[in-house]
């Protein structure tokens, strides 16, 4: 039973990653959040192939998952997040060289936090990948209360139950471990992590087309009210 739930859960995360993910590019030129999206995609696909192989983690489908994954902890789903999200919540545009920058720098957190499971820096990384959770979630409960004061109080809710979800798996992850019988591979906890995923960018695109959209009409009703003056 649990491997039909893994497999819908990382089905659903995929295809949200990659769905959404390319939206972002083409309908509102988010290329922070359409590239972070696809790059969870991707890893998804990765983490479904080598669970459906039975690879070991011997394997290099192995490293690469635990490379993205550490990529999207570390400055994925954090920093790119809170950048892209300050698009529509302060009408930031971000330069190229900041684009870059930002994915070179959650490539290096890739790279450093690469197996730190089995290294001497484990309490250290843990805790800073914790913290960088936190840190981008308080931005996301902001967001949050920006869209349920403009009245999107659907989309503010949902994104906020997923946070919430988010920073369960992400505690759960290192620091309070889901207890199942194969704590090796761990199924249960990554399914209910793959469906969490999913859930966090459904409703994160949600909840930016509706401030982008809220963002729209206000720009529309001053455009009308300074033509009024004017006339």
């Amino acid at each position: 039973m649990i491997e039909i739930l893994f497999m819908v859960a990382v089905v659903w995360a995929i295809a949200v990653g990659y769905t959404f993910g390319i939206t972002f590019i083409r309908k509102h030129h988010n290329y922070l959040l359409g590239l972070e999206w696809m790059i969870v995609a991707t890893s998804c696909t990765n983490f479904m192939v080598f669970a459906a192989i039975k690879a070991g983690h011997d394997s290099p489908m192995y490293t690469f998952a635990s490379f993205l994954d550490a990529f999207s902890r570390s400055f994925g789903i954090t920093l790119i997040l809170v950048l892209g999200l300050l698009q529509v919540t302060h009408r930031y545009t971000p330069s190229l060289a900041v684009e870059i920058g930002a994915f070179a720098l959650a490539a290096v957190g890739g790279f450093v936090f690469l197996g730190y499971h089995e290294s001497s820096y484990k309490l250290a990384a843990e805790i800073f990948l914790i913290t960088a959770n936190v840190l981008a979630s308080c931005f996301v409960v902001y967001f949050c209360k920006r869209l349920w004061d403009m009245g999107e109080r659907k989309h503010a809710a949902w994104a906020g139950i997923a946070t919430l979800f988010g920073f369960f798996i992400a505690i759960t992850y290192d620091f309070f471990p889901i207890p199942e019988a194969d704590m090796v591979d761990r199924p249960v906890f990554y399914t209910l992590a793959l469906a969490t995923w999913g859930l966090q960018m459904f409703t994160y695109y949600r909840a930016y087309t509706a401030f982008d959209a809220h963002n729209k009409r206000a720009d529309a009703a001053t455009g009308r009210l300074t033509n009024g003056v004017h006339a």
